[in-house]
C-alpha cells in the first residue's frame, strides 16, 4: 500500500491532521492502534474526566446550596454503572462522529500498531481486514501524532487492580472507601475531586512543598484552600512514598515526611506523577530522527524531523501536552507539507486545571516574566469585589494581568475560579494579538459577569478599578501628565 500522507495516531492531533490534509485534497491514511478514533484526550483523558468532574461539581453547588442558601437535598444515592454509562455515551457518541468525519472525507482509516521498518515504509501490525494483503505502507510524508501515556516509576509498578494509572481511575470499577493518590499535579487533583465527592475519603501526597508544580502561587492558594476542605487536611507536602505493597484487600502504603510518616492501608492507589511520550517502539532507530533526553522527539518550528518528509505534532513533540496545543501543530504540519509559510511560534498557550476552582493561565507566568523583562507590573482583581462572584457565593478566585511596564503589553494572564478555563481564551487572544492593557481595560465587558475581572483586573493596572480602592502607581501618573 502506498499514501501520500499517512498520520500514524488517531488524537486530536492525529485526526486534525487527516481531516485537514484531506479538505486540502491530498490522500490520506490514519493508522491507529486503538478500535477507536480519538486517543488519550477522548478516550481515556480529557473527555471522559471532565464530564465525570461535571457530576462532582453539580454535587460540590448542592452542598453549597445546603451550607450557604438553606437549600437541602437528601443525601446523593450514587448509581456508579448508570454514572460510567453516562460517561461512555458522551465518548462513544464523539468517537463515532469522528468516525463518520472521516469516512465522508475519504480518510482511509486502518486499526493498527504502525512501526517505522525505514524511514519511507511503516510495518502495520493487528487484525484490522485492511491487512489481509498487505502489512507494509509507503508514503511520501509521515506525520507523527502517537500521544503520550501515564508515566509509571518502576518502584510503584505492580499487577493488582488496586494501583491505578489515570485510565484505570477513569474505569469508576468501584467507589474505595479510601484512595490515595500519588503526586499533587492536574491529573491527580482532577480525579481525587471526583471520588472525594461520589464518597472516597482521598488523600494526596507530593513530593514538593506545594501542590501543581510550577504554576503561579497566587493561583494556587485559593484552590489547596478549597481541596483542604474537601479532603479535610489530607493533603500531605515534602512527603515521599518509600513503597506500596499489595495485601490483598488492601494496598500498604510508607510514607516519609514532616506531616506524614509511617505506614498506612488504602483500598485504592492513584499514580498520578506525569506522562510520558509514546516514542518507544515505533522503529524510530531505522531513521535519522533523534529524541531529546526526555524521549520526545525533535522537531523544528515548522513541524520537521531530522527526516524533512516526517513530521511530529503534539505530546511525542515535547511540552506542553496538551489537546489543543496538538490540533495547532497538526495545521502546521500540514501547511508545511503543502509547501506554505506555516510555522508554530504562539505568544500564548492556554492551560486549564479543571478543579473546583479551575485554574487557567495564558503567556508568560510572573516568574518568567522578570527572567526576560526588567520592568514588570503586576495587576491582580481579586473575585471578592465581583458582583457576580459574590451572587455565586464564590469570592475566593482572582484575575491576574502580567504586564510590561515599558510598553503596558500584556504578557501573561492568570485565573482561578469556577469557570476560568471558559474566560481564558480572552486572555490569550489578547496576547496573541500584542494588545496593550489600555485595549482590555477599555472593552465593555458584559455586567455582571466574570469575564467583568479581565477589564477590571486591567483598571487595576491605571488605578481606576471602579470597585476595589488602589491607587494608581506613580509610574502610571507620572506617565499621564
Amino acid at each position: 500500500m502506498h499514501s501520500a500522507i499517512v498520520v500514524l495516531g488517531g488524537g486530536p492531533g492525529g485526526y486534525a491532521a487527516a481531516f485537514l490534509a484531506a479538505d486540502e485534497g491530498l490522500e490520506v491514511t490514519l493508522v491507529e492502534a486503538d478500535a477507536r478514533l480519538g486517543g488519550t484526550c477522548l478516550l481515556r483523558g480529557c473527555i471522559p474526566s471532565k464530564a465525570l468532574l461535571h457530576a462532582a461539581r453539580v454535587m460540590g453547588e448542592v452542598d453549597e446550596l445546603a451550607r450557604d442558601w438553606g437549600v437541602r437535598y437528601g443525601s446523593p444515592q450514587i448509581e456508579l454503572g448508570k454514572l460510567r454509562g453516562r460517561k461512555e455515551q458522551v465518548i462513544d457518541t464523539l468517537s463515532r462522529g469522528l468516525k463518520q468525519l472521516a469516512a465522508r472525507r475519504k480518510v482511509r482509516v486502518i486499526h493498527a500498531r504502525g512501526v517505522l521498518q525505514d524511514a519511507s515504509t511503516l510495518r502495520l501490525e493487528g487484525d484490522d481486514p485492511a491487512l489481509a494483503d498487505d502489512s507494509l505502507l509507503t508514503f511520501d510524508h509521515l506525520i507523527l501524532a502517537t500521544g503520550s501515556v501515564p508515566a509509571i516509576p518502576s518502584s510503584f509498578a505492580m499487577a493488582s487492580p488496586r494501583v491505578m494509572d489515570s485510565t484505570g481511575a477513569l474505569d469508576l470499577q468501584e467507589i474505595p472507601k479510601r484512595l490515595l493518590v500519588i503526586g499533587g499535579g492536574y491529573i491527580g487533583l482532577e480525579m481525587g475531586t471526583v471520588y472525594a465527592r461520589l464518597g472516597s475519603q482521598v488523600s494526596v501526597v507530593e513530593l514538593t512543598d506545594g501542590l501543581l508544580p510550577g504554576v503561579d502561587r497566587d493561583l494556587v492558594k485559593p484552590l489547596h484552600k478549597h481541596l483542604d476542605g474537601l479532603l479535610e487536611g489530607r493533603i500531605f507536602l515534602n512527603t515521599k512514598v518509600g513503597s506500596i505493597g499489595d495485601r490483598g484487600e488492601t494496598i500498604e502504603v510508607a510514607f516519609e515526611g514532616p506531616g506524614k510518616f509511617g505506614v498506612e492501608q488504602f483500598e485504592r492507589v492513584l499514580l498520578s506523577v506525569g506522562r510520558r511520550p509514546v516514542s518507544a517502539g515505533l522503529g524510530l532507530e531505522n531513521t535519522s530522527i533523534q529524541l531529546d533526553r526526555r524521549g520526545f522527539v525533535c522537531c523544528d518550528s515548522q513541524q520537521r524531523t531530522a527526516e524533512p518528509h516526517i513530521l511530529a505534532i503534539g505530546d511525542v513533540a515535547g511540552e506542553p501536552m496538551l489537546a489543543h496545543k496538538a490540533s495547532h501543530q497538526a495545521r502546521v504540519a500540514v501547511e508545511t507539507i503543502l509547501g506554505r509559510s506555516a510555522t508554530f511560534e504562539p505568544a500564548a498557550i492556554p492551560a486549564v486545571v479543571f478543579t473546583d476552582p479551575e485554574i487557567a493561565w495564558a503567556g508568560l507566568t510572573e516568574e518568567a516574566a522578570r527572567g526576560q523583562y526588567s520592568d514588570v507590573h503586576v495587576a491582580m482583581y481579586p473575585w471578592a469585589a465581583s458582583g457576580r462572584a459574590q451572587a455565586l457565593g464564590r469570592t475566593e478566585g482572582l484575575t491576574k494581568w502580567i504586564i510590561d511596564g515599558d510598553s503596558e503589553r500584556l504578557l501573561g494572564c492568570g485565573m482561578v475560579g469556577p469557570g476560568a478555563g471558559e474566560l481564558i481564551g480572552e486572555a490569550a487572544l489578547a496576547i496573541e494579538m500584542g494588545c496593550e492593557v489600555r485595549d482590555v481595560a477599555s472593552t465593555i465587558h458584559p455586567h455582571p459577569t466574570l469575564s467583568e475581572t479581565l477589564m477590571n483586573a486591567g483598571e487595576v493596572f491605571f488605578g481606576t478599578a471602579t470597585e476595589i480602592y488602589k491607587p494608581r502607581s506613580r509610574r502610571n501618573a507620572a506617565a499621564e501628565k
